[in-house]
């Protein structure tokens, strides 16, 4: 944990000597824990945002080969690379495990805080129920019993239960593992890419028929694989060194996810004779066979289970530090920030898990796109926070500071809020309702949650090792009025 004292001095960390600690651990306790380094870091972001070109097959069937490259080489300008500045700028001003919940609580006070950290959660255990039931989607081919019924129920619960311990193990070891993952699923689209060089016609790229385009499908496929850098964020109080780290890892993030897309798509589309609709999830492994036979097909298939369970422990533990970095906040119950000997948050594991595998047997389709509106609208408030801070606060320390002023940071939302526009936009009535009722719990737990607090019923508290936003902000207003 890594404790700042208010002045601006973040960066040579000055120890607190006397906290008086009632029963959270002694900071000896948690100082015990690894921090995460760089290049673990760099893969819980590639598997947050990414995890390899699985599921960018769609775009080539929406739009054609053309639109498609265009699309992963314009479009992280547009949209991943103010959302990861965002997250370096933001992220290095409050390391602190929470994220972009604390971020929207400085600037929007604690009950838009609390709408970010529960829509996000939920957004987060939403997609997290989606990967046990992919990895069995790629398995099924090889193994009928698991298309259905008790062995599917089984095995989704079984997988659960591995990974939600890993994720109790420890930070490093997910990292680490992510890693090891990385590389077994990136590895077999670098074979296939040398493969296909003889094979290549570059005049296979160019091909684009406007007439024929399906823009909804295109955009999706184009936003969900480019999203989520803020997710690391909630991992900020776990990393080793942030203010220089983060930043550093968010930047080769965006490049090592941009490759991951832009090669596989070149190589499948330029060694192959195009047939648009074959071009769905799960085609590349089709590619795999016709340019490497069976061998590199069954790697291509390994890698996309593999990728599914990184992109799980990845998205679990951002979750669950999320639930942690709330309670120090006072924002949960105390019993969230407890932490177990591993220095991972127990019933924040246990909450996220539960949530997906109760998630896991509903039906799919409408839950997803729910999750996408609400993933959206805790993007805007993310942009408002951002922007907010810069106006309210200019002078506040920022490690990592966007090379532009108050109108450039406005400029720089105003793309991906039109994105995210147009995404709503073509969402349908049903989502909207699901997604309006999701919204309603929120606005509904936070005034319990405070009666909760004030009743005694649940015991509350800020941890102590953490700088004061209210004093931060009181600090602010007195030099404005002096």
């Amino acid at each position: 944990m890594s404790h700042h004292n208010n002045n601006n001095n973040n960066n040579n960390e000055v120890p607190y000597t006397s906290v008086v600690d009632d029963e959270t651990p002694s900071p000896k306790a948690t100082d015990k824990i690894r921090k995460v380094s760089m290049l673990p870091l760099i893969f819980l972001i590639f598997y947050e945002v990414s995890g390899g070109p699985f599921g960018v097959e769609d775009s080539v069937n929406a739009a054609g080969p053309l639109l498609a490259l265009l699309g992963f080489i314009i479009f992280p300008f547009v949209w991943s690379i103010p959302e990861a500045l965002i997250t370096a700028e933001m992220g290095t001003m409050f390391p602190e495990n929470g994220g972009y919940v604390v971020w929207v609580s400085s600037a929007l006070g604690p009950f838009w805080g609390f709408q970010q950290g529960w829509m996000k959660w939920l957004s987060g255990v939403i997609d997290n129920a989606l990967y046990p039931v992919l990895f069995l989607d790629y398995l099924k081919s090889g193994v009928p019993a698991l298309g259905s019924g008790l062995p599917r129920v089984a095995a989704i619960l079984v997988l659960t239960l591995m990974l939600t311990y890993l994720n109790y193990r420890g930070l490093t070891i997910v990292g680490w593992a992510a890693v090891l993952m990385g590389v077994f699923s990136i590895l077999p689209f670098a074979v296939m890419g040398l493969i296909s060089i003889p094979q290549l016609e570059p005049s296979r790229w160019l091909v684009m028929d406007l007439g024929n385009v399906n823009w909804n499908l295109y955009l999706n496929t184009l936003f969900w694989n480019l999203n989520y850098w803020d997710s690391i964020s909630t991992l900020a109080g776990e990393v080793e060194n942030p203010n220089q780290t983060l930043p550093k890892a968010l930047y080769y993030g965006v490049i090592l996810v941009a490759l991951s897309y832009i090669f596989p798509l070149l190589s499948g589309t330029g060694a192959i004779p195009l047939e648009r609709e074959l071009w769905t999830d799960g085609y590349f492994s089709d590619v795999a066979k016709a340019l490497g036979g069976a061998w590199l097909r069954w790697w291509v298939q390994a890698a996309a289970a593999t990728s599914n369970m990184g992109m799980f422990l990845a998205e679990m533990s951002s979750d669950s530090f999320q639930l942690l970095g709330m309670a120090e906040r006072g924002m949960l119950p105390d019993f969230f920030a407890k932490r177990s000997r591993y220095g991972t948050p127990l019933l924040g594991i246990l909450f996220s898990a539960s949530g997906v595998v109760l998630l896991s047997w509903l039906s799919f389709q409408e839950i997803v796109a729910a999750e996408n509106l609400l993933y959206c609208v805790g993007m805007i408030l993310e942009f408002i926070a951002f922007v907010r801070m810069r106006m309210k606060h200019p002078a506040a320390s920022r490690p990592y500071k966007i090379p532009i002023g108050t109108v450039g940071s406005i400029l720089m939302c105003v793309p991906p809020t039109l994105l995210i526009c147009a995404v709503v936009a073509l969402s349908s009535l049903k989502v909207a309702a699901v997604s309006f009722v999701m919204l309603i719990i929120g606005f509904v737990m936070h005034p319990c949650l405070n009666h909760m607090d004030r009743k005694r019923w649940l015991k509350f508290s800020i941890s102590s090792d953490l700088p004061d936003l209210q004093q931060e902000t009181r600090e602010c207003q007195e030099t404005l009025i002096r």
